[in-house]
């Protein structure tokens, strides 16, 4: 396999008018087909196991775009909550449909794994859906800043500490990550599902992952990433969601052989 040509970076505008910033990580020779990423909350496109699942999708064959939601990394615009996260997932879709790459796979690591279970509805070319760490409720979310919900009803905004860096929650950002019924999105997929979960996940316990293949119907596999964290920080983990993705997925994109009798 030849060496992958150089990423693509361009921007695309989200339905509330910011620029989001995306990075097309493109295979070498003509792609299996195009796949679209989205990021754990505050992480961006650029974060390490992000990196590392679509360059190894890459090198596999696919086309990956990842991009950084409003308010993150290097988009425009403030974080506005995670109804505002399925509309940029969504805009990233169409964008990819325009330049004729339309995504047929979806993949998110922890909160981007809620939203592209709600997100995919609206991408009719999608057959394959995948979650890694993911919450069944979005609003899991603001257990990172659950000492300040009190002051952010209060005032409308707080500046909080995620990750390292700072961040204005507003008011609005919790009522538009509250109240989602993911699992009616989960129950209406309509496309196969894979969902991967550690089991010694510390920040999204495996009992959301449980209730998300619960709610699921078939086709469905779920896949344990034994050993793992929740960001997979370690290297081998995240190729080796990258590596299983790409195999797993082949059956539901490719078409099925000509049966030539026998037993």
């Amino acid at each position: 396999m030849g060496l992958n040509p150089p990423d693509e970076r361009f921007r695309f505008l989200s339905p509330a008018g910011h620029e989001l910033a995306a990075v097309l990580d493109r295979p070498a020779g003509t792609p299996r087909g195009y796949a679209l990423f989205a990021h754990c909350f505050t992480c961006g496109k650029d974060f390490i196991a992000a990196r590392r699942i679509c360059d190894t999708l890459a090198a596999h064959g696919w086309g990956v775009l990842r991009f950084d939601f409003a308010g993150v990394g290097d988009s425009g615009g403030e974080l506005s909550g995670f109804a505002s996260n399925v509309d940029d997932l969504r805009a990233a879709a169409d964008a990819l449909r325009a330049r004729g790459q339309a995504p047929t796979l979806l993949i998110g690591h922890s909160l981007g794994g809620a939203a592209v279970l709600a997100a995919a509805e609206a991408a009719p070319e999608v057959r394959v859906v995948v979650t890694v760490g993911a919450p069944a409720d979005p609003a899991h979310v603001l257990r990172n800043f659950a000492g300040k919900l009190d002051e952010i009803e209060r005032r409308g905004s707080c500046e909080v500490t995620l990750a390292g860096r700072p961040f204005r929650i507003t008011r609005e950002f919790v009522e538009a990550t509250a109240g989602h019924q993911l699992l009616d999105h989960v129950r209406r997929l309509n496309r196969a599902l894979f969902v991967f979960h550690a089991p010694e996940d510390e920040v999204v316990s495996p009992d959301n992952a449980a209730a998300i293949f619960t709610a699921a119907r078939h086709p469905k596999s779920f896949i344990s990433l034994a050993g793992a964290d929740h960001l997979l920080t370690r290297p081998a983990d995240a190729a080796y969601v990258g590596k299983v993705i790409a195999a797993v997925v082949e059956r539901y994109l490719s078409p099925p052989a000509a049966h030539t009798g026998g037993a």
